[in-house]
């Protein structure tokens, strides 16, 4: 099963990030639904502070996974075991696309996946460029839905995931 989906460029700004399974929080040592004082903190605000640490904590992963996937050696291979999953990465020009699966999950698979990806993109996109993905997003998230949904991979032939999704652009 897929954890998370990332698209980064060299610099570390990510510029895709979707999450199928929520990233695992720390909170043994930080209740969010009391305060230093002992008083409750209302029902509102600590599923906020849930929220903010939840963010949090995919930004750190994804500057971490960043860190790992930008340092490694071109020698090695594209799979590094992190944490509880395994990340499968793949740079095209200066783009890292990464995605975190299961450990037992096969890796190959997963790498073409991401090759699949680029090409859907390549093909809607016509030569798809950072650009392209930064300014026109909801695109780009739209065609990844049709690809992947929730966490396993739903559709595999590139002719059909862009039929749907120009078909849904009509809808628009």
């Amino acid at each position: 099963m897929i954890r998370f989906f990332l698209l980064q460029n060299r610099q570390g700004k990510t510029r895709l990030s979707k999450w199928y399974v929520p990233p695992p929080t720390n909170t043994s040592n930080n209740n969010p639904s009391s305060s230093s004082n002992g008083s409750q903190i209302p029902y509102q605000n600590a599923s906020y502070t849930t929220t903010n640490q939840t963010e949090a904590e995919k930004v750190r992963i994804e500057s971490e996974v960043h860190r790992l996937v930008t340092s490694r050696d071109k020698k090695y291979t594209n799979f590094i075991e992190y944490n509880n999953y395994k990340l499968i990465y793949r740079r095209y020009a200066g783009l890292f696309f990464t995605i975190a699966v299961d450990v037992a999950d096969n890796e190959l698979s997963y790498l073409e996946s991401i090759h699949l990806f680029v090409e859907l993109l390549d093909s809607y996109f016509a030569n798809v460029c950072e650009l392209d993905i930064v300014f026109n997003f909801n695109k780009v998230y739209s065609i990844l839905d049709e690809y992947m949904l929730a966490g396993e991979i739903e559709e595999t032939s590139k002719r059909e995931i862009l039929d749907r999704v120009k078909f849904l652009e009509k809808l628009e």
